[in-house]
């Protein structure tokens, strides 16, 4: 087992800071006397202990965590059951706990790679050393240097180092736009967004836009095209999860290009994206309705004449159980916006029909 690179033990900030516990002094905020600068730069002291002090936590709470995973891989009964009861007990749920090990682990790979020194973590804020470890590998490096010469790394400076060098290096732009971001004609902020949505996209579609860019290396042109690649993302995801363009006779590349051709491709990824959705929103619609039934069921048979409420709770409830379902959207006594719709659903080992607005 590889030992886990160590911390400083010593997190205090300088000696002209008060600091008992991380029980600040902090200014009075209705002390006139004190000049906005100097109680902007206490409080900016303050802030950037509390930044170092919750990073390291978060880092080694992370390397409990997978020690305690891992323990119960090896030794537990149950999969995972004896992890899940241990964060259970803490009250940490198991997206916050996975995403502490995340952050352990590229903590690890940051200092064991020699990216970074253990002293040198004390430079970043919490969400500055998440983007480093997501970062590129030369982008981490050239973080690195910066923190060694004690400068103070924030998530802004590690987004802008991330730009620069996507924007320098990325195949996916022309090179006219990138010698023009070498030259800071186009400044890199541009660039990022777009070599991110065109790596979603396949080759075809990365090559006509990339064309566009060159033959029009202009922000304006970056911004439009961006947002053009964005919908295009959308459109494509979208469309392969609606089982309703699922027709031999539907050219989904076709239909792509009317929609770029008449300049309506914002709605036409809007409108399948939101297909996709409702498809979806059936699909737990009718789960969800065959699980109220089934609790309706059990309770109906362990009730009776002893139990009046509960059968009165059963009758309510039968709007929601039966075949056709209504609601009331809006105000259920009619005083202000109100709208009933119904559902008919029939299952005949599939669902037949959803939807009936009245």
């Amino acid at each position: 087992m590889v030992q886990a690179p160590q911390f400083p033990a010593n997190l205090a900030p300088s000696d002209s800071e008060t600091l008992l516990d991380l029980g600040f002094q902090l200014p009075d905020p209705e002390d006139e006397q004190i000049l906005d600068l100097d109680f902007q730069q206490q409080i900016e002291k303050a802030w950037q202990v509390c930044d170092r002090v919750d990073l390291q936590t978060d880092i080694w709470r992370g390397r409990i965590l997978k020690t305690v995973r891992d323990r119960e891989k090896k030794r537990g009964e149950g999969r995972g059951v004896g992890f899940l009861n241990w964060l259970k007990d803490r009250e940490i749920s198991k997206s916050q706990a996975y995403s502490l090990i995340e952050l352990a682990n590229s903590a690890d790979t940051l200092l064991e790679s020699g990216c970074l020194e253990p002293e040198d973590v004390n430079q970043f804020t919490k969400r500055a050393f998440v983007e480093t470890a997501q970062a590129a590998p030369e982008v981490q490096q050239m973080i690195g240097d910066t923190a060694r010469k004690g400068d103070r790394i924030t998530r802004r400076e590690v987004r802008q180092l991330s730009d620069d060098w996507t924007a320098m290096t990325s195949d996916l732009l022309p090179v006219e736009v990138r010698e023009k971001a070498a030259d800071q004609t186009i400044p890199t902020r541009y660039l990022a967004p777009l070599v991110r949505q065109l790596e979603k996209l396949p080759e075809s579609h990365q090559v006509s836009i990339r064309d566009t860019v060159a033959q029009n290396p202009d922000v304006d042109t970056l911004k439009q095209v961006t947002s053009e690649a964005r919908y295009l993302t959308r459109y494509l995801e979208a469309a392969t999860h609606v089982q309703a363009l699922s027709n031999d006779s539907l050219d989904l590349e076709l239909a792509l290009e009317e929609a770029l051709r008449l300049g309506c491709l914002n709605s036409t990824a809007e409108l399948v994206s939101q297909a996709a959705q409702l498809e979806q929103a059936i699909a737990k619609l009718y789960t969800t309705w065959k699980r109220i039934n089934t609790l309706s069921d059990r309770v109906y048979v362990d009730t009776g004449a002893s139990s009046p409420h509960l059968r009165t709770l059963l009758s309510c409830l039968n709007g929601l159980t039966s075949n056709s379902i209504e609601f009331c959207l809006g105000d259920p006594k009619g005083e202000g916006f109100s709208r009933t719709i119904r559902l008919q659903l029939e299952d005949d080992q599939q669902l037949s029909e959803v939807g009936t607005w009245e």
